[in-house]
C-alpha cells in the first residue's frame, strides 16, 4: 500500500523523484499560464520577434525546411563536419535571422542541427553576433562556412 502524500510504496520509493519530476515536466509544457508568460515575455518580446517566429509558421518554411532535411539525409551537417554521424530533425540558419533578415529563406543558408549543436551554436551566436534577448548586435562579418563555425563553436565551449 500507499501511504498519501506518496506516489510509491516503500519497496519502489527510489523511483518517486524521476516520477515527479516527469509530472513537472508535463505540467509545465501544458501549463496555459507558464506558455502565455513564455511567449509574451520571450518568444514575441518586440515586433521584429513575433515577425521572425511568425515565418516559422507559414507553409514555405514548411517547404524549405522538408527539404533541407531531404537533402541533408536527416544528419546533423555541423557533427558531419566533425566526422561523427547524428540523426537530427532540426534546421537551423546558419547565419541567423536575427542578423541578416534577407537569408531567412535562402536555402544555402539553412543546415540541419542536432540538440548538442544546436546548443553550442546558440551559445556562440550569442558571443559573435550578439543575438539573443539582452544582447546587442555586433557589427561582424557573416561566418557561413560550417567546418569555420563547428571550430569557433568547440573554441568557445572549451
Amino acid at each position: 500500500m500507499v501511504a498519501f502524500p506518496h506516489y510509491y510504496c516503500q519497496q519502489h520509493y527510489e523511483h518517486e523523484a524521476e516520477y515527479l519530476a516527469s509530472r513537472q515536466r508535463w505540467s509545465r509544457g501544458n501549463d496555459k499560464q507558464y506558455t502565455h508568460k513564455y511567449n509574451t515575455v520571450t518568444r514575441y518580446r518586440n515586433e521584429d520577434k513575433r515577425q521572425q517566429y511568425s515565418f516559422y509558421r507559414t507553409r514555405q518554411w514548411s517547404h524549405l525546411r522538408q527539404q533541407v532535411l531531404e537533402r541533408d539525409h536527416y544528419l546533423c551537417a555541423y557533427c558531419k563536419v566533425q566526422g561523427i554521424i547524428t540523426p537530427a530533425k532540426t534546421v537551423d540558419h546558419v547565419v541567423p535571422i536575427e542578423f541578416d533578415e534577407a537569408l531567412k529563406a535562402d536555402i544555402a543558408n539553412l543546415a540541419v542541427i542536432c540538440g548538442k549543436c544546436h546548443r553550442a551554436k546558440t551559445d556562440w551566436e550569442q558571443a559573435y553576433y550578439g543575438t539573443g534577448q539582452g544582447n546587442e548586435l555586433q557589427s561582424v562579418a557573416e561566418i557561413t562556412d560550417l567546418p569555420s563555425i563547428v571550430i569557433l563553436m568547440n573554441e568557445q565551449s572549451i
